[in-house]
């Protein structure tokens, strides 16, 4: 999906760029298919701050998106409109079966108005229809991968995205996931086939610090430029060096280096292979 270049008319719009919505329908959101969502600015249910750099931010109808479509496995559906989601990075489709129901789901690149989908056991290998993983050949391109058989795609949902189908071993299919790592998920667990929509999503500029405020993101204030009783970095006179052996979270645990997992996960038994973990440079 191209994205446009804005006019240097002023500083903050020299390296601006914009998504280009061309493709999309203009259209306002299936009405039964919305609800309001509340902001509550990273604070918890005691209304403590419990994820910084988050408030403001322009007001967001949320989409029910239909991770699962099992529930509707042999009822063919028409896509009827590509529509714009700003809860997430990737373009949602909306689909009206046969049976009258309507439903959105992830948009997969090429997915256009009027295209057939369908959710089965074993159907075409066709972009945006979704299949069990035992029966998607070897070297296909995939998203919305389910982890836990009924429970929904859970990984490959964000823009750009996509894991590779590599093989099969006993009751597992192994799939390469965009991190690099390869991994064994459930040979009946569904998948849906393609690539995510919006390729371009990575190549869009912000260009100025309003558009991120637009997003809900607050200005991040690096430690060392803040006082001694506020992070483990500050004091000192300036922009003084952190003075510390190892840098630390404003909470006084080491940042970089460390092992912050506790214990393993019984799902590493189905790791094959880790990421590529490159180290930060300090």
């Amino acid at each position: 999906m191209p994205f446009r270049l804005c006019k240097p008319t002023t500083p903050g719009r020299r390296q601006m760029t914009i998504a280009d919505f061309s493709d999309l329908m203009a259209k306002r959101p299936e009405k039964r298919l919305v609800t309001g969502r509340k902001r509550i600015s990273g604070r918890n249910n005691a209304g403590r701050v419990t994820i910084r750099h988050r408030g403001g931010g322009h007001k967001r109808l949320f989409r029910f998106i239909d991770f699962r479509r099992t529930d509707k496995v042999g009822v063919p559906g028409t896509v009827f409109a590509i529509e714009y989601d700003p809860n997430r990075t990737a373009r949602i489709a909306l689909v009206h079966y046969a049976d009258g129901d309507k439903r959105y789901i992830l948009a997969p690149d090429g997915l256009k108005a009027g295209d057939q989908v369908v959710c089965a056991e074993r159907t075409k290998v066709k972009v945006g229809n979704c299949m069990k993983l035992r029966h998607i050949p070897m070297g296909y391109k995939v998203h919305n991968v389910e982890l836990k058989q009924g429970r929904g795609g859970q990984i490959v949902r964000s823009a750009g995205s996509a894991a590779t189908v590599v093989g099969a071993d006993g009751d597992y299919v192994l799939v390469q996931l965009p991190s690099s790592e390869m991994r064994k998920v459930y040979r009946e667990c569904y998948a849906t086939i393609g690539t995510v929509s919006n390729l371009d999503h990575n190549l869009i500029s912000i260009g100025k610090a309003g558009r991120t405020r637009w997003l809900g993101r607050r200005p991040e204030v690096l430690g060392k430029s803040m006082n001694a009783v506020d992070h483990p970095h500050g004091g000192g006179e300036g922009h003084s060096p952190v003075g510390l052996k190892a840098p630390k979270t404003p909470w006084g645990k080491k940042a970089f280096g460390v092992k912050t997992r506790k214990r393993k996960k019984h799902s590493d038994v189905l790791i094959v292979r880790r990421r590529i973990h490159k180290r930060r440079k300090r």
